[in-house]
């Protein structure tokens, strides 16, 4: 059968619209740090509107927002996961080699 004979069939699976990121109460702000954590990665990487699900205007604002938090030292500009542990020194001792004569 041709494709443009062919009946449109629709899916028999159930659709759950996904509930918006930021609810109309929520303000876009540098300072509202539990708002901002949400859209950025582990590594600390602003996430994709797509990823997202934002609209355009959100994800600039978001994007400022993150962005005025990394300068204000309010979010770090990278967040490593691993944390370099300092290797202890060893301690040089101040006793001097002798030779045995």
């Amino acid at each position: 059968m041709d494709k443009s004979k062919r009946p449109f069939i629709k899916s028999k699976r159930s659709f759950r619209r996904r509930l918006p990121p930021i609810q109309s109460g929520d303000r876009i702000d540098y300072r509202n740090m539990s708002l901002i954590s949400r859209f950025i990665s582990e590594q600390g990487k602003i996430l994709s509107r797509r990823v997202n699900r934002l609209t355009l205007k959100q994800q600039r604002l978001i994007t400022i927002a993150i962005k005025q938090a990394r300068i204000l030292s309010l979010l770090p500009f990278l967040n490593n996961e691993k944390q370099f542990e300092r290797a202890e020194s060893t301690t040089r001792t101040a006793s001097f080699r002798t030779k045995n004569k």
